[in-house]
């Protein structure tokens, strides 16, 4: 299967449960569970949560076992989209194609609806019941591992550097502080989760752990090169938007040329970890290139 056949097949799976862990948009107060739903039916990749499914089957793991921690980790991600998109922080207009959060919502309900959504997502990542197949340790474990990533030590951390680099000559140590935190936490986080819910052998897991961290890094490359070279319309934001607010990036700081192939030795270096799992990792190898390959 192509990485788009895998990465098609595995968005739909995801959108077929991403609703069902949540209060309906009729649940008083309405308007808290209208603004989730919004973004969370925006549109969408579903990257995230399809990596965690594709690491638990790397390690023989059931997806249907772990599929209400893969829906958190969507929440986890719509909540930082939402919050990026505020004034105070990007000031974006569009999202996915559609107006962001605040433009419709207002800024009071978009931020308490990101609050929301990361909230839920602790509900379901610890909620044993709904993935009794897995031990209760292995949910703390994999639990507390996602807030380590998404905290100040994580995405958080890397959200402030960003923030505090705007407008500033960085040097390459600061750059790659920033992309590894803001982004590459949060996707080796997700690749990690997988391989823990599913019980992975200690070599497996750090096979996981390094493949995650070199694809995380290499996706926001690639993602600070569609901001200068992609079509708007394909992908769903504003473009050039990071060298308008003077963004730390890797083309700015390389070129375009040296950003591409970072991004390729990242992604090679990556794939090269997967070799212990033979072709139940053929997944992860396509997403990978595919991470390379993409226009939005």
């Amino acid at each position: 299967m192509s990485a788009a056949e895998y990465l098609s097949k595995g968005r739909d799976y995801i959108d077929s449960a991403i609703c069902n862990y949540m209060p309906e948009e009729t649940v008083y107060p309405v308007s808290i569970h209208k603004s989730m739903i919004y973004s969370i039916l925006a549109g969408g990749k579903r990257l995230r949560p399809i990596l965690v499914i594709a690491a638990t089957e790397a390690v023989g793991g059931n997806r249907e076992d772990i599929l209400p921690f893969a829906v958190a980790v969507e929440y986890i991600h719509t909540y930082t989209l939402i919050h990026d998109d505020l004034p105070a922080l990007d000031n974006d207009d569009l999202r996915r194609g559609k107006p962001t959060n605040h433009k419709v919502f207002g800024e009071a309900i978009a931020i308490l609806a990101g609050d929301a959504l990361l909230t839920q997502a602790f509900y379901l990542m610890t909620h044993s019941g709904l993935m009794n197949a897995v031990p209760p340790e292995r949910l703390l474990q994999a639990a507390h591992d996602m807030t380590v990533a998404i905290g100040t030590s994580g995405m958080i951390g890397g959200q402030v550097v960003d923030i505090e680099s705007e407008g500033k000559l960085v040097d390459a140590k600061t750059l790659e502080y920033i992309h590894v935190h803001k982004t590459g936490c949060l996707i080796k986080a997700c690749i990690r989760a997988g391989a823990i819910l599913s019980q992975a052998k200690t070599e497996e897991l750090e096979a996981l752990s390094n493949y995650g961290e070199q694809i995380g890094l290499a996706f926001q490359i690639v993602d600070d090169i569609l901001d200068i070279t992609a079509d708007e319309s394909l992908l769903g934001k504003d473009v050039g938007s990071d060298v308008d607010k003077g963004k730390a990036t890797y083309p700015a700081l390389y070129g375009l040329d040296e950003a591409r192939k970072k991004a390729e030795k990242l992604v090679e270096e990556g794939i090269a970890y997967l070799e212990i799992f033979k072709n139940r990792a053929e997944p992860l190898r396509e997403i990978g290139r595919f991470f390379l390959q993409r226009t939005f």
